[in-house]
């Protein structure tokens, strides 16, 4: 796997490791759990994921999966990762999904993330890229507007959950 790592100075994003996963597990909360994880994670689950992660790196898989590091000693802040595929996406469209460990929200970093996160998916190609948002959720749909996002038509999964997308295009010229 060649070495990712987006910095804006204030944060960076790496590869998740297998030396994350105490750090995830004691970041989790409920929010975590209601937005992103669908339920509490377990040591083995997050384990088995994280090496899933990896796998997807070094196979150059459609799951990229980054911690959000911040500080010099690169403390794990919360994850992000994108998608390039899925039911739901249009080729050259990627799935942003994030999520800050509860003492680093209200200072910014997810809306970093998420721009750094963007920089990374046109740099692989991407035309645009897209989060989805349960509307009873306005921090997230509030970070997807402070990094440019436009809304989108809302979607609704199988078991009938709507989504609001929000839209960046990658390859709109820069405002």
């Amino acid at each position: 796997m060649r070495e990712v790592k987006p910095s804006d100075g204030i944060i960076s994003l790496s590869p998740l490791r297998p030396d994350d996963v105490e750090a995830h597990l004691a970041g989790e909360d409920e929010q975590l759990v209601r937005w992103l994880n669908g339920g509490p994670g377990t040591r083995e689950g997050i384990e088995a994921y994280f090496r899933h992660c990896r796998e997807q790196w070094d196979t150059a898989g459609p799951l990229r999966a980054f911690g959000i590091r911040t500080g010099a000693d690169e403390v794990l802040a919360g994850t992000i990762d994108l998608r390039f595929a899925g039911e739901e996406l249009a080729p050259g469209q990627v799935n942003i999904a994030y999520g800050l460990y509860p003492s680093w929200r209200g200072r910014g970093l997810a809306t970093r993330a998420v721009l750094l996160a963007s920089q990374y998916a046109a740099s692989e190609g991407a035309a645009e890229v897209v989060i989805q948002v349960d509307p009873e959720n306005p921090a997230s749909a509030a970070v997807a507007q402070r990094a440019g996002f436009t809304p989108g038509n809302p979607t609704h999964r199988k078991h009938g959950t709507r989504f609001d997308w929000y839209i960046l295009d990658l390859q709109a010229p820069a405002r």
